[in-house]
């Protein structure tokens, strides 16, 4: 039996090993699937098309530098509210609040974060959250650019 001790022991090591090792991988995986997203998924429903232009607002011509001053920005926006009361509250404060946000927003971006779909969903997302913290009135479930060119001066 005392030959046998130190392969039972091993076995044993490498069993626990294994089972550790499979247990990292699992929880791994599980946080990596799950959506790490601040804001709170809300089931959207789809839209008629009359449904759809009473609960969205455009933004058109947006002109404005990014940080590096070489490069500008023309963006346009779609902005799609939760209700329409909403697209009445941001179309009052569309031209002096939501813009200055997004100025403000597209002159502490570089010019590499809005190359491709990934970087302009990104750039949607954030300005999604910084104006509904100043909405009066419902939320943006969706921002879409419109209209997009970034060009060197």
């Amino acid at each position: 039996m005392k030959k046998m001790a130190p392969w039972i022991i091993t076995i044993l090591l490498a069993l626990i090993l294994v089972v550790m090792a499979a247990y990292l991988v699992m929880t791994m995986n599980n946080k990596s699937g799950s959506t790490t997203s601040a804001t709170p998924k809300v089931e959207e429903k789809k839209l008629s098309a009359d449904e759809l232009v009473k609960v969205t607002s455009t933004m058109e011509q947006v002109k404005t530098n990014l940080s590096d001053p070489n490069y500008v920005v023309i963006m346009d926006f779609a902005f799609q509210f939760n209700d329409s009361s909403s697209k009445e509250a941001f179309d009052k404060i569309m031209n002096f609040n939501a813009k200055s946000i997004i100025i403000k927003t597209l002159a502490d971006t570089k010019p590499n974060e809005l190359t491709g779909a990934k970087g302009k969903d990104q750039l949607a997302n954030k300005l999604k959250n910084l104006i509904n913290q100043t909405l009066p009135e419902g939320n943006i479930v969706q921002i879409d650019i419109t209209n997009f060119i970034m060009s060197t001066i």
